[in-house]
């Protein structure tokens, strides 16, 4: 897949990595204060190992949205797929 949408597929899976992470980070800051330093470090580290736990599901996600998302950006930007594999092996 990453041979045949490339940098599509990375977005994709960075914007879920990231709406993930920050979803589990809300979830635990407003479910628990914290009042220290240590206290929000400790609120990232539980949003990341939550975030890591949900990681099938994530690249199943990624392996979902990926062609949809590919097809779309083809028609928004009218260009094919064909197109950018030559433009970018040609550099």
């Amino acid at each position: 897949m990453l041979a045949e949408y490339g940098l599509v597929a990375v977005v994709i899976y960075l914007v879920i990595f990231t709406v993930v992470m920050v979803g589990f980070w809300a979830a635990i800051r407003f479910g628990w204060q914290a009042n220290s330093t240590a206290g929000t470090v400790g609120t990232w580290t539980a949003a990341y190992i939550a975030t890591k736990l949900t990681q099938p599901l994530r690249i199943a996600a990624t392996l979902a949205l990926t062609p949809f998302i590919a097809r779309l950006y083809d028609r928004i930007t009218g260009r094919s797929s064909d197109t950018l594999k030559r433009t970018t092996s040609s550099t």
